[in-house]
């Protein structure tokens, strides 16, 4: 029978997730690094910082840059948690990309190698034998139905990525794993919504689409979404995506979708804020992985638009909230 695993057991690696949490690039980092007079000088301050070279001019370089840096903060945290699944949780969006990049290479008969991403669970050596093989039986039950479903079309509608990660926290029997899981596909389902709407779509083409697992039903959004965004803005108003469901009503008059998109994030980051009152246990750590995925988005975000002369202030608008 396995261990249960108690909260108390996490006293170590919480005490870790705190000290790390240091090295996060806090609001004031980040002006720093707007306000760096040259692409080598931001550059100094990450290093400083503890990040490896970054030189938005060798775009896939940066990127792999960055994906080292995931890696060994999965690497390092792994090692002292006591339920591995937590770090998996992290690592799923990886196998999805892998599957992906190999069909789609697959499709067009070139090589996937510089595409393929060795962080999920499951290697890409390993990944890259099964798909070719079509011998699926050692992946993943969800990963598995997964490349099937995507040999008939590589982008789906509904998404299995998500789907495993709350097979995964339902094993795990945490509430707070659990929450996270339902704030993203509510945040996925409210995006679903309004792109639905602005391309005419009907109300069948809706619910099809949306994905269980959230706060808000999925009948609920379908509902709400056929009032358009007085219904969208009435659902959402009493949640924590009220803003991202004003920005989504705004683009819905033809706008940008890019500020509704950073409030969708926004609200997830405002759940996985509530971690930082939890002085130990599962939550901290998932909060803080969380934190630094959205570090590696708006590190993109920064030195790609220095990089392309865009304004400060419009980059400041496109940076995702962080809890430090």
């Amino acid at each position: 029978m396995a261990k249960t695993i108690k909260d108390t057991d996490y006293l170590v690696i919480s005490a870790r997730v705190k000290a790390l949490e240091t090295g996060l690039l806090t609001a004031e980092r980040m002006e720093q690094i707007l306000d760096a007079k040259s692409g080598e000088d931001a550059g100094k301050l990450l290093q400083e910082w503890g990040y490896p070279q970054l030189d938005p001019r060798r775009p896939e370089a940066m990127d792999a840059a960055l994906s080292a840096v995931r890696e060994a903060t999965l690497a390092d945290l792994a090692e002292g948690t006591p339920d591995a699944r937590y770090i998996d949780l992290f690592k799923v969006k990886y196998d999805y990309h892998n599957v992906k990049a190999l069909l789609k290479a697959e499709a067009v008969g070139t090589a996937p190698d510089r595409m393929l991403m060795d962080m999920g669970r499951v290697s890409t050596a390993e990944l890259a034998e099964a798909v070719r093989s079509r011998e699926l039986d050692g992946l993943p039950e969800t990963l598995a139905a997964a490349v099937v479903e995507a040999r008939e079309v590589l982008d789906t509608t509904r998404d299995p990525q998500l789907r495993d990660m709350a097979a995964l926290a339902e094993e795990t029997g945490s509430a707070f794993l659990r929450g996270y899981v339902a704030v993203q596909v509510d945040a996925v389902n409210l995006r679903t919504a309004v792109r639905t709407l602005r391309m005419g779509k009907g109300a069948d083409f809706l619910l099809g689409a949306l994905l269980e697992g959230g706060d808000l039903a999925p009948d609920a959004v379908a509902k709400a979404a056929s009032s358009g965004a007085a219904g969208l803005r009435e659902l959402y108003g009493a949640t924590r995506f009220r803003d991202a469901a004003e920005a989504g009503a705004e683009a819905l008059k033809g706008g940008p979708l890019t500020a509704f998109e950073k409030l969708c994030d926004d609200a997830v980051g405002d759940y996985l804020a509530g971690a930082q009152s939890v002085p130990f246990g599962e939550a901290p750590l998932v909060s803080y992985l969380a934190a630094r995925e959205t570090e590696y988005t708006n590190l993109r975000i920064l030195l790609m638009g220095r990089a392309a002369g865009i304004d400060p202030a419009v980059i400041r608008t496109r940076l995702r909230a962080s809890y430090v």
